[in-house]
C-alpha cells in the first residue's frame, strides 16, 4: 500500500476499526494463487525502441481475408460520414447531458436517436445509454418484473447464448428465476420456439417471455403467436431483434411486443474487437416510468424556443443503487450518434437494400454448400441473413480454414453441444460471390 497517502498510524486505525491485525489478514480471503505478485517491469526504452516493439506486437495480428462470422456482431459497410460526425470534438468529448443549457447538441442527437428507434421498431418510446444488446435485454426482463410484480422470466433457447448468460447474472442478484423455453433442434426441424411449449411454461409468476427475431441460429420465429401466449398468461412479451432485419420483417410493435431490445452494432458501428456498442430498448408509453436509461424529451422555453432535456427521471435515478431502475446504464451517446448518422445516411431504401443483399447472400451460401455436397441446412424453417449448416467434421475444418485466412462462421457446438458439426454462417451486403466461392473451395480441400 505504498501508494496510499495515509500514514502508518492511519492504516493501523483503519485495520483496528475493521478487526484486522495486518493488511495481509485483510486480504486473506483472496486465494494466494490469484493475488497480484511483484510487478516485473522491464527497463526504460527509447521512443524508437518502443515504436519498434509495438510494431512487432501489432504484426502478430492476423486479419481474416474472408469472414462469415456473425453470431450477434456483423460486418457492415460504415459510410464515411459516420466517422466524420462522431469525430467532431463537441460530440467525441461530451459526457453526460445533465445540464441542458450547455448540452443541446448532445440532447438533440439522443432525441433523434430515440425517434429513429421508435420508427424502426414500431414502438412508442425508446431510451438511450444501454451498453449493448445483452444488457438491454436483461434490463428489459427486470423492467417487466417491476411492471408485473412477478419474480420469474422465461427466455427462448433461440436467444443469443451470451444474452442468456448475462440475463442469468442480472437476475441472480434480485432473486429472479430464469426459465428456458426449448426450441426445435432436431435435424431438419424448424429451429424455432413452439408457442404451445412456451404457453405450457407460463403461469401467473412469469413476468415476461423473451424471444429473438431472427433467432441466434438465423431462424424466423412465430413472434405474434409467442406474444399471444405471453399475454394470455398476463406476462409481457420481449422481442430481441436484429435491427437491419426490421427493414424487411414485421415491426415488433405490429405483432404485439411490449418491450423491444437489440444490439445496435449493425447500425454504423464497426466490430471493434467487441465494443463499444450500444443497446437499443423501446417500449409502450404506458410503461415508460419503469424504463431504465436516459430519456430525452423536446419542450419549449418561456420564449417559445425548442429545447431538449432529460425527462421523467431525476439525476439521482442513475446513482441511487438498489432503488434505481438500472445500475449499469451509462452514456453511450457517441455510439447512439453513430447509429443515428448511419440510419439517416442510408435511409429506409438503403437499409432495405442492406437487408435484402444480406438475405440473398445467406441463401447463396446455403445453396453453394449443398450444391457441392459439402453439407446441408440444419433447419427447415425460414431464415434471415444467417444460416446454420451441418458440415461433417466441422470443428477440424473450421480450424483449418482459419489458418488459411477464412473464418467459416461460428462453431455452434461451443454454445449448444446438441448441434455438433454445425456452422453458423452470416452474410451481409459486404459478402461477395467470390467470398462464397472461396469458402466452398476451402471446404472441399478439407474433405
Amino acid at each position: 500500500m505504498t501508494y496510499s497517502p495515509h500514514t502508518a498510524a492511519d492504516r493501523a486505525a483503519m485495520l483496528e476499526a475493521i478487526g484486522a491485525a495486518t493488511v495481509d489478514e485483510l486480504f486473506e480471503d483472496i486465494p494466494t494463487a490469484v493475488r497480484a505478485g511483484e510487478w516485473s517491469v522491464p527497463p526504460p526504452l527509447t521512443e524508437q525502441s518502443v515504436r519498434g516493439e509495438l510494431g512487432r506486437l501489432a504484426g502478430r495480428n492476423r486479419i481474416a481475408e474472408v469472414s462469415f462470422l456473425g453470431a450477434g456482431v456483423y460486418r457492415h459497410l460504415v459510410p464515411a460520414v459516420v466517422g466524420e460526425v462522431i469525430g467532431r470534438p463537441e460530440f467525441a468529448t461530451a459526457y453526460t447531458p445533465y445540464q441542458p443549457e450547455v448540452s443541446q447538441g448532445t440532447l438533440q442527437s439522443i432525441y433523434e436517436f430515440q425517434s429513429l428507434i421508435c420508427e424502426l421498431t414500431g414502438m412508442e418510446v425508446a431510451s438511450a445509454s444501454h451498453y449493448d444488446g445483452a444488457t438491454a435485454t436483461a434490463e428489459a426482463a427486470l423492467m417487466a418484473c417491476r411492471l408485473t410484480r412477478r419474480h420469474r422470466v422465461a427466455v427462448s433457447a433461440g436467444v443469443n447464448p451470451d444474452y442468456r448468460r448475462v440475463l442469468e447474472t442480472y437476475c441472480s442478484g434480485p432473486g429472479v428465476e430464469v426459465v428456458t423455453v426449448p426450441i426445435d433442434l432436431a435435424e431438419g426441424g424448424t429451429g424455432a420456439t413452439d408457442p404451445g411449449t412456451a404457453a405450457g411454461l407460463l403461469d401467473d409468476s412469469v413476468a415476461c417471455l423473451i424471444a429473438a427475431q431472427p433467432s441466434f441460429y438465423g431462424q424466423l420465429e412465430p413472434m405474434a403467436e409467442l406474444g399471444e401466449a405471453a399475454h394470455a398468461a398476463g406476462a409481457h412479451f420481449v422481442a430481441v431483434v436484429e435491427p437491419t432485419s426490421l427493414a424487411l420483417l414485421t415491426a415488433p410493435g405490429d405483432y404485439g411486443a411490449d418491450l423491444v431490445t437489440a444490439e445496435g452494432q449493425p447500425l454504423g458501428i464497426p466490430a471493434s474487437f467487441g465494443g463499444p456498442y450500444v443497446g437499443l430498448m423501446a417500449a409502450r408509453m404506458s410503461s415508460v416510468r419503469q424504463m431504465p436509461g436516459r430519456l430525452v424529451g423536446a419542450t419549449r422555453d418561456v420564449r417559445g424556443r425548442l429545447g431538449y432535456v432529460l425527462t421523467l427521471q431525476a439525476r439521482e435515478q442513475h446513482i441511487r443503487r438498489q432503488k434505481a431502475a438500472s445500475n449499469i446504464c451509462t452514456n453511450q451517446a457517441l455510439m447512439a450518434l453513430a447509429a443515428t448518422v448511419y440510419l439517416t445516411a442510408v435511409g429506409p431504401e438503403g437499409l432495405s437494400e442492406v437487408a435484402e443483399l444480406s438475405t440473398v447472400q445467406a441463401r447463396h451460401i446455403a445453396a453453394a454448400i449443398e450444391g457441392a455436397g459439402l453439407g446441408h441446412r440444419r433447419f427447415s424453417g425460414p431464415y434471415f441473413a444467417e444460416v446454420a449448416v451441418t458440415v461433417p467434421d466441422a470443428a477440424r475444418r473450421h480450424a483449418v480454414l482459419a489458418e488459411r485466412g477464412i473464418v467459416a462462421g461460428h462453431l455452434v457446438e461451443r454454445d449448444e453441444p446438441a448441434l455438433r458439426d454445425t456452422l453458423l454462417l452470416a452474410a451481409t451486403e459486404l459478402t461477395t460471390d467470390d467470398d462464397v466461392a472461396r469458402l466452398v473451395e476451402a471446404l472441399e480441400a478439407t474433405r
